[in-house]
């Protein structure tokens, strides 16, 4: 992929993820389609930098967004309120389990492009991605902790961009300040969501 070519990608990225979260922030249904256009470009970029953990993130963010937009609209009918699904707190069991799974999918996702393929920083990608599944996941079930979780996320995406930038690979200079605003976003994601939390059942 030309110079350029990347170059307008990762603004058009920018402005497709920066919409996304504002939207999810906003509680509204059409952060999924954005979402998924997101992705989209989003993986054309990570190819392009040789990191495959992200690939394989961003192929799972289009199906997310497919799942979450069926369930903000259908799922979980006792927190439908008005045709509005109401924000809930994550279970103490399903927390457990997304925990474990971070933790050891990381060590298996990491290990596996480490040994296999030519992917730099393997065991802080695959981290960053495991995570990020595990976060898309929380936000297609509408849990509130699942801002927290991107915050961390964000933080460690911003270095891992920064690096590879500075690295001279292409560019990804546009997504290390994308995930600057998204720390921003995540607080006000936290703080707007947590005002019409509802006790899970």
């Amino acid at each position: 992929m030309e110079f350029f070519e990347t170059y307008w990608l990762e603004i058009l990225g920018t402005l497709s993820g920066l919409v996304c979260v504002w939207l999810l922030i906003k509680e509204s249904v059409l952060t999924f389609p954005i979402g998924l256009l997101y992705a989209v470009i989003t993986s054309a970029v990570v190819i392009e930098a040789r990191l495959y953990a992200d690939l394989v993130l961003n192929l799972y963010f289009v199906l997310m967004n497919g799942y979450g937009w069926y369930f903000w609209i259908r799922g979980a009918e006792e927190r439908q309120i008005e045709g509005k699904l109401l924000v809930a707190s994550i279970p103490r069991n399903e927390l457990a389990f997304a925990a474990v799974a971070m933790i050891l999918g990381t060590l298996a996702v990491g290990y596996f492009f480490s040994a296999y393929t030519d992917a730099d920083f393997a065991y802080w990608d695959s981290l960053t991605t495991v995570a990020s599944f595990v976060a898309m996941w929380m936000t297609a079930r509408k849990y509130l902790e699942s801002w927290a979780l991107w915050f961390l996320i964000d933080v460690l995406q911003i270095a891992l961009y920064a690096v590879k930038g500075f690295s001279g690979s292409p560019g990804l200079y546009f997504y290390s300040f994308l995930y600057s605003v998204y720390l921003w976003m995540a607080v006000l994601g936290w703080r707007s969501w947590s005002q019409n939390v509802v006790k899970p059942v």
